[in-house]
């Protein structure tokens, strides 16, 4: 089993971050401040492509979700992203996606080649995180766990859901159906799943296969007006309040 290695920690608004290495790789846990006489439940994130483990978005999740359920909250850096360095075959894909993008071209196939290749790295890589936090007396190995990624997240969050039978609910959005919709029919548990319906690279058809190819008999589609990188603010909120009904937590603060 890969150990924790907690790094550096700071506290402020009542949350506690503590940047920690698990097998060499980089990561960050958000917790309550105080001390908490009951163990909390535990939602793992995954960060969208180009991003990294404390990008605005996992932040602002993570407050939510500690200083709103008093839940605890860990992301990992994705392969190549973050504080983890880029191999060749990382450049070669980031160059191509480029390269479409000038020209016009779909980025889509680039895409989704290129994150499902992060995703056979990272999902070993949630699996020894899941392992190593449920050592933690806070956390522990009976409490429910969750996951949380859209995008890149998405396709690193699929592949990893579907084998790991510790993750009781998730929400996942914004990816291709391509090589997802067959690990999605592996997962039951409830889903909640975020489409903009004038997303400029996924197609409305392609949203709704992948939504659509999950097994689990609790699914809820959450569709915007908007492109791609206009998911709205709400939906966060929205994914906290999911996590808490399946948790049994109440939400005391959405701020």
């Amino acid at each position: 089993m890969q150990f924790l290695q907690f790094t550096a920690e700071s506290s402020s608004n009542g949350i506690r971050e503590r940047d920690f290495t698990v097998g060499g790789v980089p990561g960050v846990l958000w917790s309550p401040a105080a001390d908490a006489a009951d163990r909390a439940p535990l939602v793992l994130m995954a960060h969208g492509g180009g991003n990294h483990k404390k990008h605005p978005a996992m932040s602002g999740r993570a407050r939510l979700l500690v200083a709103g359920c008093g839940f605890h909250v860990a992301v990992l850096d994705a392969p190549g992203h973050g504080d983890r360095p880029r191999t060749a075959h990382d450049e070669s894909e980031i160059a191509a996606l480029f390269a479409a993008r000038a020209a016009g071209e779909p980025e889509g196939p680039i895409v989704v080649r290129y994150n499902d290749h992060l995703a056979e790295l990272a999902v070993p890589e949630y699996r020894a995180l899941l392992d190593a936090l449920q050592e933690l007396p806070e956390i522990g190995a009976d409490g429910p766990v969750g996951f949380w990624g859209i995008n890149m997240g998405t396709a690193i969050g699929i592949p990893f859901v579907a084998v790991e039978p510790r993750i009781s609910a998730a929400v996942f959005g914004q990816h291709w159906p391509d090589v997802l919709a067959e690990k999605a029919k592996q997962i039951t548990i409830p889903i909640e799943f975020d489409l903009q319906w004038d997303d400029e690279h996924i197609s409305r058809e392609e949203g709704l296969a992948l939504f659509d190819a999950f097994a689990s008999k609790e699914k809820s589609l959450h569709v915007n007006s908007g492109k791609h990188k206009e998911l709205p603010r709400f939906e966060a909120d929205s994914a906290v309040r999911f996590f808490a009904r399946h948790f049994g937590r109440a939400v005391t603060s959405l701020v």
